[in-house]
C-alpha cells in the first residue's frame, strides 16, 4: 500500500488512490486499523511534500494560484488567454506546475475525510485532517474550498445522526469524541473569521450550538470564550448591535467567573466594552410601523439568536420577555458592570441616559469620545479574547448623541433654525442629521420635520398641557419653591377671628352638613344592599357554572379513564403479541444454529430485542467464520510457499535439459533451411533463362497498351473540357438573366415609388392651394365686411347729424336760427344714445346742440384714426382665424342709434335707411347687413359675389 500510494501521488491519480484506500479500509477495519492510519498519514505527507516542492519552485505563488475553484476544469477563455497573453515561459511553466499539485493536495484532503468519516477508531486522524485542511485554506486564502470543506463536515455530522445503526459509528456522548468534534468546529469558526467569511462563520456558530445541544453537555470555559468572542465580531459586522452587546456581556461574565488571572485593568476594559456596546444600540424599537410579516420574521430571528445565547423564552405571549436595550442596561446596572467601567465611560453613560442637556450635550460628549477612542489593547490574561479597541464605537455613539439631542430639543422647543441645530450637533452635517432624523421619525422616536424653505426645524406639538413639558415645568416649579423657601423662610402668623363671629351660623352649617351626611349614608346603604343582591346573584350564577363545569369535568374524566383503560389493554395485547413473536424468532434461530441451546434471554423479551440478539449471534458467527477463513488462508499460504520452495530446483533442472534439446534441434533446422534455399535459387535461375525470350514481345504489347490508353485519356479530357465550357456559358447566361430581372424589378420599384411620391406631392400641393385659396377668400370677405361696416357707420353718422339739425331747427327761436344756420357743420355723431326727455325743450336743445358737437368732432377723428389702424391689423392677423375673429369685436360694439318715430325715406345716393342698422343688434350677436346694404356696398367697392 505504501508503494501504491507513492505511485498515485507521483502520477497525480487521486481517484485511484481513493479506490485503493477504500478497499484497504474494508480489509483492515476489523483486523489492523493502525495500518490504515499509517498509510493515510503517509499519503497526506507525500501530497504535502509535493505541494511544498512545487511552491518552492514557483517564484510568485499568488500568480500561480489565481484560480477561483481548484475543482473546476480549465475554461475555454482561460486557454485562449494563455495563448495570447504576453507571459514569460518560466512563469507559465510555474503556473502549469504549481496549480495541479495544489489541486491534488485539496483532493487528498477530501479523499481522506471521506474515507475516515463516521469511523470511531480513527476519530483523532479525522480531526487532524480537518485541521490541516483548514490551515491549507487559511494559508492560501481559499474561500471557495473553505465553504465546500465546511459543507462536507456538516454533511458528515448530519449523516452520523441520521444513520444510527452503523457498525463503527462514533459515540457523540463520549467526552473524547465530543471534544474532538467541538475543537474541529471551533477551529472552523476561527478560520472563517480570519478569512472574513462572516456568513460561514455564523453557520459555524450554529453548528457549535447544535452540537452542544445534541450532546447536552456544557463545554469548557475556554471554548465558550472563543464562541462568544467570535459572536461579538460577527454581530458587529452584521450591525446587530443589540446581540453584539449581549455577546460582550456573556464574555464579561465568563472572564469574571473563570479567569483567575484577570487583572483590574483588563476587567475595566471588558466592562467598558460591554457598556459602550450597550450604548451603541439604537434607543428606539424597530417594530413600530412594521408589517405583520416583518414582525413574524423579527420574532423568529430573535428566538434564533436567543438560542445562541441560551436564553429561555416562555411559550406564552404575555409571559414572554424579549431582549431589548432597556432590559440590557438594567441588567448591566444590576450585575455591577457599570461600576467596573472606566470613569470616562461612566460619565458618558450618565450624560446619555440620565442628564437633560439639549444645548450642551454634544459639547460635553465630544471630549469624552476623544478620550475613549484612545483606550484599547490586548488583554494580558485572556488570549482568546480579541484585541479590544473602544474607538470602533465612536461613530455609533455620535449617532446616539445626535438622537438624544433631537429628542431633548423636541421636549422644550417647538421650532429652531437649522443653523442652530448644526451648531448643537458638531459631529455631522445637516444632511446626515436629516437622514438620521428620518429613521427616528419613522420609528416614532421623535416628531419633527425640516422646512428648508424657511430654514427651520419644526418639532411635534408641545403645548402647555402635554406630559413631557408638564413634567419639566413641575420640576422647575419645585426647584424654584425650594430656592424661595431657603432665601425667604415662611412666617407662621396666628389666625385672627373676626369680632362678629356668629355661633348660630356655625350651628346651622353643621346641622345642614349632618343632614347631608345622613342622606349620603342612607344612599350608600341602599347602594350596598343592591350590590349585595347583585353579588349574591353573581355568586349563584358562578356556583351553577362551577357545578356544571365540575359535572363536565367528571364526565370528561370518566371518558379519559375509559380511553386510558382501552389504551392499556391495547398496549398489553401489543406487548404480548410482540413477546410471542420474539419467542418464535428465538426458537427458530435456535433450530438453525448449532449452539442454539446456549442462548439465554433474561428479563422482558421484545421483538426488537430478539432481533438484536439474533443479529449479534449472526455477527459472532460471521466473525468466527471469518477467523476460520483467515486461519485456513494462512495455512494454505504456508503450504503453497513450501510447495514452491521444493519445486524450484526441479524446475531449474528441467529447464536446463530442455534448453540443450532445443539447441540441437535449432542447429538441425538451420542446416535443412540452408539446403532448401540453395535448391530454390537454382530453380529460379532456370526459370529466368526460360522466360528471357518473351521480353521483346512483352515490351511491344506494353507500348501498344500505353498508346491506346493515352488516346482514350486525351479524348475523355477534351470532352470534359467542352462540357465544362458549356456549363460555364450556361451559368453565365443564367446569371445575366437574373441580373436583368433584378434590374427590371428594381427599376419598376423605383418607378412605383417615384409615382407614389409625385402623387403625394401633388396631393400636398392641392391641399396647400385649397388652404391658400380659403385664406385669400376669407381675407377678401373680411375686407368686404370691414368696408361695409365703415359705410354703414358713415351713413348712420350722416343720418344722426341730419336728425340733430332737424331737431335744432325745430327747437330754436327765430332769432337764433340764423346763427344756427351760419354755424359750421357738426362733425359726425359719436353714436351715443340720447334719452327722449332730453330731446325737447329749450334748455335741453341748447345743451344738445353745443355739447354733442364737440364730442362728435373729436369722436369722428378718433374713429377715423381707429378705422385706419384696423385694416393693417386685420391683414396681419390673417393666418390666425381666432385672432381675426376677436379683432372684429371692437367694431361691433358701437352704440345703438337713436330711436325714431318712423323710418326715414331712402336716401337719393342709394344708402340704406337708418332703421336697417337695427339688424346688427339681434340676439345672434353678429352683424348681418340687409340685402340693400350688401348690394350697395358691392356696387360701390366693385366686388360681386359668385
Amino acid at each position: 500500500m505504501m508503494k501504491y500510494v507513492e505511485l498515485c501521488v507521483d502520477l497525480r491519480q487521486g481517484r485511484f488512490a481513493k479506490d485503493g484506500l477504500i478497499q484497504y479500509r474494508i480489509v483492515c477495519q476489523q483486523v489492523n486499523v493502525s495500518s490504515l492510519e499509517e498509510v493515510i498519514k503517509h499519503f497526506m505527507q507525500l501530497s504535502n511534500e509535493k505541494a511544498e516542492e512545487a511552491r518552492n519552485r514557483a517564484q510568485a505563488l499568488e500568480d500561480a494560484l489565481d484560480v477561483v475553484d481548484l475543482e473546476a476544469d480549465k475554461r475555454p477563455e482561460d486557454l485562449m488567454l494563455s495563448y495570447v497573453r504576453s507571459e514569460k515561459g518560466k512563469e507559465r511553466s510555474d503556473r502549469e506546475f504549481v496549480t495541479p499539485w495544489f489541486k491534488f493536495l485539496w483532493e487528498t484532503y477530501r479523499t481522506v475525510l471521506e474515507i475516515l468519516r463516521n469511523n470511531s477508531k480513527l476519530e483523532a486522524l479525522y480531526a487532524m485532517t480537518a485541521h490541516k485542511a483548514f490551515q491549507f485554506c487559511k494559508q492560501y486564502k481559499r474561500a471557495t474550498e473553505f465553504r465546500r470543506l465546511c459543507e462536507i463536515i456538516r454533511n458528515h455530522l448530519a449523516n452520523l445522526n441520521k444513520y444510527r445503526d452503523q457498525r463503527d459509528r462514533p459515540d457523540l456522548t463520549a467526552p473524547e469524541t465530543c471534544q474532538l468534534y467541538l475543537d474541529t468546529r471551533v477551529e472552523q469558526l476561527k478560520i472563517a473569521t480570519e478569512l472574513s467569511l462572516w456568513q460561514e462563520a455564523f453557520r459555524s456558530v450554529e453548528d457549535i450550538h447544535g452540537l452542544m445541544s445534541m450532546v447536552k453537555r456544557t463545554p469548557k470555559p475556554s471554548v465558550l470564550v472563543v464562541y462568544y468572542a467570535k459572536l461579538t465580531e460577527i454581530f458587529w459586522i452584521s450591525e446587530s448591535h443589540l446581540y453584539h452587546a449581549y455577546a460582550w456581556l456573556k464574555l464579561f461574565n465568563l472572564q469574571k467567573s473563570f479567569n483567575k488571572k484577570l487583572t483590574q485593568k483588563d476587567l475595566q476594559l471588558l466592562a467598558s466594552s460591554v457598556l459602550l456596546a450597550a450604548l451603541s444600540v439604537k434607543p428606539y424599537d424597530h417594530k413600530y410601523g412594521a408589517s405583520h410579516l416583518e414582525l413574524e420574521n423579527e420574532k423568529d430571528r430573535s428566538l434564533r439568536m436567543a438560542n445562541l445565547f441560551n436564553f429561555n423564552f416562555d411559550s406564552k405571549r404575555e409571559n414572554r420577555e424579549m431582549v431589548s436595550r432597556a432590559s440590557l442596561l438594567s441588567e448591566l446596572a444590576a450585575k455591577g458592570v457599570i461600576s467596573c467601567a472606566s470613569q470616562e465611560v461612566k460619565d458618558l453613560y450618565n450624560l446619555m441616559e440620565h442628564e437633560f442637556l439639549p444645548l450642551d450635550l454634544a459639547s460635553k460628549v465630544q471630549p469624552l469620545l476623544s478620550k475613549i477612542s484612545t483606550i484599547g489593547g490586548k488583554l494580558s490574561a485572556a488570549s482568546s479574547v480579541p484585541e479590544i479597541q473602544l474607538s470602533q464605537y465612536q461613530s455609533s455613539l455620535e449617532k446616539l448623541t445626535t438622537l438624544r439631542v433631537l429628542q431633548q430639543a423636541s421636549h422644550i422647543f417647538q421650532s429652531m433654525k437649522i443653523d442652530m441645530l448644526s451648531r448643537m450637533i458638531p459631529f455631522f452635517d445637516i444632511n446626515a442629521v436629516e437622514k438620521m432624523s428620518v429613521d427616528a421619525v419613522k420609528h416614532n422616536f421623535v416628531a419633527m420635520k425640516v422646512n428648508h424653505l424657511s430654514g427651520a426645524v419644526h418639532f411635534g406639538k408641545m403645548d402647555i398641557e402635554s406630559d413631557a413639558l408638564g413634567s419639566h415645568l413641575c420640576v422647575f416649579t419645585d426647584s424654584l419653591n425650594k430656592a424661595r423657601s431657603l432665601i425667604h423662610p415662611p412666617v407662621h402668623k396666628p389666625s385672627k377671628l373676626g369680632e362678629n363671629f356668629s355661633l348660630a351660623g356655625v350651628v346651622e352649617k353643621e346641622h345642614k352638613r349632618l343632614l347631608a351626611r345622613k342622606s349620603i349614608i342612607e344612599k350608600r346603604k341602599e347602594d350596598l344592599e343592591r350590590q349585595i343582591l347583585e353579588k349574591e346573584k353573581v355568586e349563584e350564577s358562578k356556583r351553577l357554572s362551577i357545578q356544571k363545569k365540575s359535572a363536565d369535568e367528571e364526565r370528561e374524566r370518566l371518558l379519559k379513564d375509559q380511553r386510558l383503560r382501552q389504551q392499556q389493554r391495547i398496549s398489553r395485547e401489543i406487548k404480548e403479541k410482540d413477546r410471542l413473536e420474539a419467542e418464535k424468532i428465538i426458537n427458530d434461530f435456535k433450530k438453525i444454529i448449532k449452539n442454539g441451546d446456549k442462548i439465554h434471554v433474561e428479563g422482558d423479551m421484545t421483538k426488537q430485542f430478539a432481533m438484536e440478539v439474533v443479529r449479534s449471534q449472526r455477527v459472532k458467527e460471521l466473525e468466527e467464520m471469518e477467523k476460520k477463513l483467515q486461519k485456513l488462508a494462512k495455512k494454505m499460504d504456508h503450504l503453497e510457499r513450501a510447495k514452491r520452495q521444493e519445486e524450484a530446483p526441479l524446475i531449474e533442472e528441467a529447464f536446463q535439459k530442455r534448453l540443450e534439446e532445443e539447441k540441437i534441434l535449432h542447429e538441425q533446422e538451420q542446416l535443412r533451411e540452408i539446403e532448401l534455399s540453395k535448391q530454390h535459387h537454382t530453380g529460379d535461375l532456370q526459370e529466368k533463362t526460360r522466360l528471357s525470350r518473351l521480353l521483346e514481345h512483352k515490351n511491344a504489347f506494353q507500348e501498344r497498351i500505353v498508346q491506346r490508353r493515352e488516346a482514350e485519356f486525351s479524348s475523355l479530357r477534351k470532352e470534359r473540357e467542352e462540357r465544362i465550357s458549356q456549363l460555364i456559358s450556361s451559368r453565365k447566361r443564367e446569371r445575366e438573366t437574373v441580373r436583368k430581372l433584378m434590374y427590371y424589378l428594381n427599376m419598376e420599384e423605383q418607378r412605383i415609388q417615384r409615382v407614389r411620391e409625385e402623387e403625394e406631392a401633388r396631393e400636398r400641393e392641392e391641399e396647400e392651394r385649397k388652404k391658400r385659396e380659403e385664406a385669400e377668400m376669407k381675407l377678401k370677405l373680411d375686407a368686404i365686411a370691414a368696408i361695409q361696416r365703415e359705410k354703414e357707420r358713415k351713413v348712420e353718422e350722416k343720418k344722426e347729424k341730419e336728425r340733430r339739425e332737424a331737431l335744432l331747427r325745430a327747437a330754436d327761436p327765430p332769432d337764433v336760427r340764423p346763427a344756427a344756420t351760419i354755424a359750421p357743420p357738426a362733425a359726425p355723431g359719436s353714436n351715443k344714445f340720447v334719452p327722449r326727455h332730453r330731446r325737447g325743450g329749450e334748455g335741453s336743445s341748447q345743451r344738445t346742440a353745443v355739447a354733442p358737437e364737440a364730442a362728435d368732432r373729436w369722436d369722428a377723428r378718433q374713429e377715423a384714426t381707429h378705422a385706419r389702424e384696423v385694416r393693417p391689423l386685420r391683414q396681419d392677423a390673417l393666418p390666425l382665424p381666432e385672432a381675426d375673429r376677436w379683432s372684429r369685436r371692437p367694431l361691433r360694439q358701437d352704440a345703438p342709434p337713436a330711436r325714431q318715430e318712423a323710418p326715414p325715406a331712402r336716401q337719393p345716393d342709394g344708402a340704406p335707411p337708418a332703421g336697417s342698422t337695427t339688424d346688427r343688434w339681434r340676439p345672434g350677436g353678429g352683424s348681418r347687413p340687409s340685402a340693400n346694404s350688401s348690394s350697395a356696398s358691392s356696387s360701390s367697392t366693385g366686388w360681386r359675389k359668385n
